[in-house]
């Protein structure tokens, strides 16, 4: 199922658990990862947003750098600025949105197309129907005299990479170049792929599947996972993941990146 065309909050509702259990929840919280599933999310409002909930799913509260989290958007909904020296990253899952940045320029962003806002850039999203969006959130790491700059684009418009040794298709949604200090992967696997490389690295990860189910392993422990399905993958946890549904599989990651682990 492709939760980027369909209604994600009647996905997370219907199909979050295989059974609809009283209390059953495929939720998991370690040390050096989470499992965060639909059935699990509690949302709120979200400080200073007019008319939008929010479920915030990865934060410093883990151990994480960054903040990634849910926002659901109604008809006169508005976004706020996140604090001072924090970039932020919007993806649409879902519905629509009309971006304003400080240049008076507005971008209107529909399903799967996203938008990176450098740190104290100011902008506004509004919405004027359902819309839910995935947001990455963090602290810039200045390097240098390098400023990153506003990026707007989507999924489909953004180049296959190469991926040696690996089966999967990538693609990057934002310049590899050294005034970002992170990246978001859109990565397919058809039915039956898996990652090759077994990855333990210094990276963090936050993961959201967007299209299909699979098995993800996370340390010791192996976790079937679905469209909906969030992770958290801290520092060197070793990490793997095959599809394993009757579709492609799709998933959005966070990875920081060109910045020394000593910075």
């Amino acid at each position: 199922m492709d939760i980027s065309s369909n209604d994600f909050d009647d996905y997370c509702q219907h199909h979050a658990t295989p059974y609809n259990l009283p209390g059953f929840t495929r939720s998991v919280y370690k040390k050096d990862h989470a499992l965060i599933t639909p059935e699990s999310h509690v949302f709120s409002p979200l400080p200073d947003w007019t008319n939008t909930l929010g479920a915030y799913l990865i934060s410093p509260a883990l151990g994480a750098h960054f903040t990634m989290y849910l926002a659901n958007m109604q008809d006169g909904s508005k976004s706020a600025l996140p604090p001072k020296d924090v970039e932020r990253l919007i993806f649409v899952v879902q519905g629509s949105i009309a971006l304003s940045v400080e240049s008076g320029t507005t971008h209107s962003l529909l399903v799967d197309s996203y938008a990176y806002l450098p740190a104290n850039m100011k902008h506004s999203v509004i919405s004027d129907k359902p819309t839910t969006l995935v947001i990455f959130e963090r602290r810039y790491t200045t390097i240098g005299d390098y400023h990153a700059d506003l990026v707007v684009g989507s999924t489909d418009k953004q180049p296959l990479l190469e991926t040696p040794g690996e089966v999967f298709e990538l693609r990057k949604l934002l310049p590899t170049s050294l005034p970002y200090d992170f990246n978001i992967h859109i990565m397919d696997f058809q039915s039956g792929e898996y990652l090759n490389v077994k990855e333990v690295h210094y990276n963090q990860h936050g993961l959201l599947l967007l299209e299909g189910q699979g098995i993800y392993r996370l340390g010791n422990s192996w976790y079937p996972v679905q469209a909906g399905d969030t992770i958290w993958m801290a520092p060197f946890v070793p990490q793997w993941y095959a599809a394993l549904g009757k579709t492609k599989s799709r998933y959005l990651l966070y990875k920081d990146v060109n910045r020394n682990p000593l910075i």
